[in-house]
């Protein structure tokens, strides 16, 4: 089962959110939120870099938009601060 976001904390960091502009090679998920929501985030990474996708799913489609390129350290410390709340 995959898990559901934390509710946002008061001070939470919000994160830059921005319509994907380039695609990446091998570049696979490795983390992702359950489906069940209309928000959906998803853990990429390859090439030495990850950044995190949300998929808005709408009544007529889906929006995506992607956070900016991290050192995958980085990418996963801020999948962590999602998942419990403090970051958005």
């Amino acid at each position: 089962m995959s898990p559901h976001l934390g509710m946002p904390q008061r001070d939470h960091v919000r994160l830059d959110w921005h319509t994907p502009d380039r695609v990446l090679e091998r570049v696979r998920p490795v983390a992702w939120t359950c489906g069940c929501r209309a928000t959906v985030y998803e853990l990429f990474q390859g090439g030495g870099q990850g950044f995190i996708r949300r998929t808005l799913q709408l009544d007529d489609g889906h929006r995506v938009d992607e956070s900016h390129r991290w050192s995958i350290a980085k990418a996963r410390a801020t999948w962590m601060a999602l998942l419990s709340g403090k970051a958005r």
